[in-house]
């Protein structure tokens, strides 16, 4: 009879758990008009047709598959969009504010670190990722660096952080066809304030960064033949006033805080993406 009791509560936990994440990913995407979203499916175009400089519709996108879609702060790691300009990116990215250094910090962010090359020791093998439910975003597309995401860690991370359980694993191709594995990403959610974020990583160390101000092709459009010097990550136009008048749809913020990580850079200042 005990051991009834307990698996029921177990179960009624878990069920809590589930629909305390799923509440959070509906908050997440609140008014960002992406109704066709759908975490079970892949999007409603065929992304192998495309090539590796164009963004995909932000509606019909897996959480994480935008960030991968994305230049994120380290371009000397991941510089996979082959369009735009730094200029251009930069309008669409935003930052935490670089606090001063202090010894606890800098102890804090090692720990992290350390915690990190632990967790991904096994991962070295990126077969073993994907045996542990980390999938690789669209790899056909052949960018530098892929993004293997496990959508079950994505969704805790809007509650917690455990530095053993980064949202993604990044993933260098190689030569012969295989994943390097470079480093990691953690994720927070959209609306977390920098003193909430800088209790996961020190502000002093790292930066996180979310991306914003992006104009997408309006509903419909072929994304083959659209302009995509004007949209998407790396697009020229960076206000709803731009994105209106060339009949797009206009994203204030896409998805939460994200900081990548680079935990065996021999450079102490390699090791966090600013």
């Amino acid at each position: 009879m005990r051991h009834q009791i307990l698996a029921g509560k177990l179960i009624v936990a878990l069920a809590l758990m589930i629909s305390l994440a799923s509440f959070a990913l509906a908050e997440d995407m609140k008014g960002e008009d992406m109704k066709d979203m759908n975490m079970g499916r892949e999007g409603g175009h065929d992304m192998s047709k495309m090539s590796g400089s164009m963004s995909p519709d932000p509606s019909n996108m897996k959480e994480g598959e935008m960030e991968a879609m994305s230049g994120g702060p380290a371009m000397d790691h991941d510089m996979h969009m082959g369009h735009g300009s730094m200029k251009n990116m930069s309008k669409h990215m935003a930052y935490t504010t670089l606090r001063p250094e202090t010894a606890e910090d800098e102890t804090r962010a090692s720990s992290v670190v350390t915690d990190l090359q632990h967790a991904l020791a096994k991962y070295q093998d990126y077969q073993a990722a994907q045996a542990d439910g980390f999938k690789p975003f669209h790899p056909e597309l052949k960018q530098k660096v892929v993004h293997f995401t496990k959508n079950w860690y994505a969704l805790k991370a809007a509650f917690t952080f455990n530095p053993a359980e980064p949202t993604s694993l990044l993933y260098q191709r190689k030569p012969d066809g295989g994943y390097k594995l470079i480093g990691a990403m953690y994720t927070d959610r959209k609306n977390a304030s920098e003193d909430q974020l800088n209790e996961r990583v020190p502000l002093s160390v790292a930066r996180w960064h979310r991306h914003i101000n992006l104009c997408f092709p309006a509903r419909g459009t072929d994304m083959k033949t659209a302009d995509w010097t004007k949209y998407g990550f790396n697009g020229s136009i960076a206000t709803k006033e731009e994105c209106d008048a060339a009949g797009g749809r206009f994203y204030p913020q896409v998805f939460g805080w994200m900081v990548h990580v680079y935990p065996w850079e021999q450079n102490v200042k390699l090791v966090w993406a600013r």
